[in-house]
């Protein structure tokens, strides 16, 4: 079986992680895995807990393992369990130990890093309209003690979706 390429597509909340997974996947004739915590969320009935986030992990990494074979050369995950990581320091103070210790060991090849550049979007899952900034700065943070490669894709609309094709192609080129 032929090596996988994994691209990240990752961000603070309401930057376009789905739509741009979907693009993106549709321009390369592949796969994208969508975000586990989103439909996991969407059960919830009481607040997020410790054990809801260590869930959360472990389906995002089984949901990605799914589609890892439906892939055609490229696979694009809409946000990474790195999201858990960034939500239970926000919200517990720390992470659980088992997804600090598989952050260096399960990397992408490439993350795309989306910009808080468009509009907030209001949705029931969504919690901090007024912390975008913060939470681009924990993005850079968090990528950057990964030493991941990664590129910001700002704009709005189809300059958007152009600058995400363009950071792939020449990512491939790189690796061809």
């Amino acid at each position: 079986m032929q090596d996988i390429i994994k691209i990240a597509v990752v961000g603070p909340e309401s930057t376009g992680k789905s739509a741009m997974s979907t693009y993106l996947a549709n321009h390369y004739q592949t796969v994208w895995v969508p975000e586990f915590a989103r439909g996991y969320c969407e059960q919830l009935t009481g607040d997020c807990t410790w054990q809801d986030e260590v869930n959360m992990f472990h389906g995002q990494l089984a949901l990605e393992a799914e589609y890892v074979p439906k892939a055609n050369k490229l696979l694009f995950c809409d946000t990474t369990f790195i999201t858990i990581k960034i939500w239970s320091d926000e919200m517990f103070g720390k992470a659980p130990q088992e997804v600090l210790d598989m952050l260096p060991k399960h990397t992408y090849d490439l993350y795309l890093l989306l910009n808080i550049d468009l509009p907030w979007e209001d949705d029931p899952l969504r919690n901090f309209p007024t912390m975008r900034e913060h939470f681009m700065e924990v993005w850079h943070n968090e990528l950057q003690a990964l030493n991941a490669n990664y590129t910001i894709i700002s704009g709005t609309g189809q300059a958007r979706y152009q600058a995400a094709v363009k950071a792939v192609d020449e990512f491939l080129v790189k690796v061809s």
